[in-house]
């Protein structure tokens, strides 16, 4: 069963961690403060108890993925590594002899196994539960904000992506062998995500083709972290349009296609709520949410900071009810609740404007009441 693969397996050779790996090494501090079996009791259901042949611990496959992103590598170099790299062995909980999986076993898993999982909530209740417990969060004050994230689906956003790793690519290569740049394919001018692809193809051909070069650590990890970045590009980004992202407003004049990520923080610097939604969605409205998320991952919140998207009517009378206070400058266009209830129209405190319900920003203010009789005017959209 999956459950008994968690249990690490001692070997005599055990004990070079003990030399090899200090005590201050990031990863092992991570491994022996966070009890990671919690992965196990998520993905479960993924996986067959009794058909197949025995599947490698979700929770080493999840570790790989940590990996992954910390050093910001591929499948295959994240694989390779921890065949020879101590401290990822000692993190991936292996014997010191022990041989590494198939690099496209964690592809597969990345992919399938981690699909309509909550996986982000979930990491975040057990932060807050280990920060809790060590006695790090002590405030009673939550800090709430909202990031913009480009669709993975824009082909604007998924075009820098591989600009930016063909870059890293070919800088890579010029620290070692400069004489590289004559023969380097010409680079894609256009916004065009296919001839992006198609050029990001010919530079890694070029580069293969000199093998001895191929095989330099620092120009193997960028082919490689290319090569990946390619095939999830043409698998995911050009096949199917994201249907869930819209567009959103940063400025009166400045939009993006994506979604929003509400978070929720102490004074801590802990993060202890987030909530995703599309780009056109007003920040004010999900303030109930990220409390709520919050309170129910052990946070006591007595203040609410934030900036005037928060201070709607709404928000004051929910805060109130529960005795906490909203820090927030107050914007008289949505304390007054000058919006129809049944409208749902959003303020988007960047662009100053109204949004409706289908992501449209107005077009323009405007003035009632009679002229220059000042209070007796009033905005309207």
């Amino acid at each position: 069963m999956l459950a008994q693969q968690q249990q690490i397996q001692f070997s005599v050779f055990s004990g070079l961690y003990d030399l090899i790996v200090p005590k201050d090494n990031l990863l092992r501090k991570i491994n022996d403060l966070v009890d990671f079996t919690f992965i196990y009791d998520e993905l479960v259901t993924k996986y067959s108890i009794t058909n197949g042949r025995t599947a490698a611990s979700p929770v080493r496959m999840f570790k790989y993925l940590l990996l992954k992103t910390i050093y910001t590598v591929s499948d295959v170099d994240v694989v390779e590594r921890s065949q020879y790299d101590m401290s990822f062995k000692y993190f991936l909980e292996m014997s010191p002899e022990e041989g590494v999986i198939d690099p496209s076993s964690l592809t597969k898993f990345r992919k399938l196994r981690l699909k309509d999982n909550d996986l982000l909530n979930l990491l975040i209740n057990k932060t807050v539960a280990i920060a809790i417990e060590k006695g790090i969060i002590r405030s009673k004050s939550i800090i709430v904000d909202a990031t913009h994230s480009l669709s993975r689906s824009n082909p604007y956003s998924a075009l820098e992506v591989l600009r930016e790793r063909s870059k890293l690519l070919r800088k890579a290569v010029y620290a070692i062998d400069e004489d590289m740049k004559v023969g380097m394919p010409e680079k894609n001018t256009t916004d065009e995500l296919e001839k992006e692809l198609a050029y990001c193809s010919a530079l890694e051909k070029y580069i293969e083709a000199d093998e001895p070069l191929c095989q330099i650590p620092a120009v193997k990890e960028k082919l490689n972290l290319l090569k990946e970045t390619v095939a999830d590009t043409q698998e995911h980004y050009t096949l199917s349009k994201d249907k869930d992202a819209k567009t959103g407003h940063k400025s009166a004049d400045n939009s993006f296609f994506g979604y929003k990520t509400h978070l929720a923080m102490t004074e801590e610097r802990i993060i202890t709520a987030a909530v995703v939604t599309s780009g056109e969605k007003g920040d004010g409205p999900e303030l109930p949410k990220l409390l709520e998320i919050s309170q129910e991952n052990g946070i006591q919140v007595e203040t609410i900071i934030g900036d005037s998207a928060y201070s709607g009517k709404e928000n004051l009378e929910m805060t109130s009810e529960q005795d906490i206070k909203i820090v927030a400058k107050l914007n008289p266009i949505i304390t007054q609740g000058g919006i129809k209830e049944e409208d749902k129209f959003d303020y988007n405190k960047d662009a100053d404007m109204f949004v409706c319900p289908t992501g449209h920003l107005a077009i323009r203010k405007a003035r009632q009441g009679k002229k220059n009789r000042g209070k007796n005017q009033a905005n309207t959209y």
